[in-house]
């Protein structure tokens, strides 16, 4: 028999595809489903009545054509996987500490230990966990889609980083709010190599705060050792609520060899460019890609690649399992 229990409350695709896993496995199926005592006790406010969630458990069972199950109360933690006929239980990454411990129960108990199904989290458009709580507060519906904005924040102050997430984040949400964070990237501020990525992942952590998601920028100079030359590159970093980070890069381009050499005297490039060329505030502008392409490319455009390119495992997170 294969055990799995739940409030399924709003029964949403994480619930759905709990127990989908379960019914997957082939054997008869018991269903746990929490009385209004229990659950309205673990939750600290009042869920929907135990019959009206029996109700949209069944028809949904019955829709799926599930057939072999049955649906008891459950008043605890453990509720029938004490039971010996129990081979298998399927939880979610919440409750997989729970199985482990009705699995030392039933050691004590002489039985023996279940096999243990953890579903992973199904996220909502946030990238933070789809729950019934969360349904229940009017963040999110069912499916995961937002019912709010999304809350970005950019760890930085220069306008062609804030206008480049805002252009690549508007075509993959309807609604979003993006602030502007002052951070310190605990780098170098002439970055190479890894610092630049160490800096973009410090500047995203820094920013996240009360936000959905907190984005760092970060451009830095990488040695090819084929070329034997250093090329500027540009790395995004964007953090999650659970601190998940993805990260990717932009194109890159070689400076005139006298920029290089006067940024190893000790100078930024925004300085060497100043110093070489006479241009001020490259980095705020047009970037110095703006300049050296005669503005037939700029800064921003540069920074959305970058930002998409760290944006990709979560748009197609299904597959990087993010």
């Amino acid at each position: 028999m294969i055990c799995v229990g739940g409030t399924f409350e709003y029964l949403h695709k994480g619930h759905r595809k709990l127990l989908d896993r379960a019914f997957s496995l082939g054997g008869r199926v018991c269903l746990g489903l929490t009385t209004d005592e229990f659950a309205n006790k673990t939750r600290g406010r009042a869920v929907i009545p135990y019959e009206k969630r029996k109700s949209g458990l069944e028809e949904y069972l019955c829709g799926k054509g599930y057939r072999e199950y049955r649906i008891l109360p459950l008043e605890d933690r453990y509720g029938d996987a004490l039971d010996e006929e129990c081979t298998d239980i399927v939880v979610s990454e919440e409750t997989y500490e729970t199985a482990l411990e009705i699995n030392k129960i039933r050691e004590k108990k002489g039985l023996a230990p279940m096999k243990i199904h953890v579903v992973p989290y199904v996220l909502a458009e946030d990238f933070y966990p789809i729950s019934s709580t969360r349904i229940a507060d009017g963040e999110i519906d069912a499916e995961g889609h937002l019912r709010r904005l999304l809350r970005v924040n950019v760890g930085s102050e220069n306008p062609n980083k804030i206008a480049a997430v805002r252009e690549v984040l508007s075509e993959l949400y309807a609604d979003i709010e993006i602030k502007s964070i002052e951070t310190h990237t605990g780098v170098p501020e002439q970055p190479f190599d890894g610092d630049t990525i160490v800096g973009a992942i410090n500047r995203a952590k820094s920013a996240i705060e009360d936000a959905d998601l907190g984005i760092g920028i970060e451009a830095g100079l990488f040695w090819n050792d084929f070329e034997k030359k250093y090329f500027d590159v540009q790395y995004c970093a964007i953090v999650d609520k659970r601190g998940k980070i993805t990260t990717g890069h932009g194109p890159g381009f070689r400076y005139p060899d006298i920029v290089i050499e006067h940024v190893k005297k000790g100078m930024s490039i925004s300085g060497a460019m100043r110093e070489v060329f006479g241009v001020e505030d490259i980095g705020y502008r047009e970037g110095a890609i703006g300049f050296l392409t005669e503005g037939r490319y700029d800064r921003k455009e540069l920074t959305k690649v970058a930002v998409l390119m760290a944006f990709i495992p979560r748009i197609k997170r299904d597959i990087y399992k993010i």
